[in-house]
Formats: C-alpha cells, sequence, structure tokens
C-alpha cells in the first residue's frame, strides 16, 4: 500500500550557510531536518512528514494540497 505521505515533496540540499544539510517538505514546514548525511537526512525527513500526518488527523485538520513542484529525484 503506498503512503498517502509520497506525493508530497521533500527536498534535501547542502546548506553552506549552516555547513549540513538541509531537509524539507514546503507543503508542510521549512527546514527542521538536518545533518552531514544527505540519505539520513532524507530517511529522517520521510519520519517528520509521517508525524505531521499524524498530527493533522488528530487535530481534525484538513491535509494541504500537495503541489508536486518536483518531478524527478536526481
Amino acid at each position: 500500500m503506498r503512503n498517502p505521505a509520497d506525493v508530497y515533496d521533500k527536498i534535501v540540499y547542502w546548506s553552506d550557510e549552516d555547513n549540513c544539510f538541509i531537509g524539507m517538505c514546503p507543503e508542510l514546514f521549512y527546514g527542521g531536518v538536518h545533518g552531514d548525511d544527505a540519505v539520513e537526512v532524507f530517511k529522517e525527513l520521510c519520519e517528520v512528514v509521517d508525524e505531521w500526518f499524524e498530527i493533522f488527523k488528530e487535530d481534525g485538520k484538513p491535509l494541504p494540497e500537495p503541489k508536486r513542484a518536483f518531478l524527478e529525484v536526481v
């Protein structure tokens, strides 16, 4: 079964200012996930997005519409 969170963009990028990788999901939150390894940051980002889904569900709030700005994983 597909995870509903999969339709949201998850972005991991290197920040020279912070000297680490930053992970974000623009529809749900900016920043907040960071580390030295891009793969580990992405894994943690996916976990945080799942947690946000639970928060929205518990609070009875509708999820934001996914924008799907990025269509390819590079």
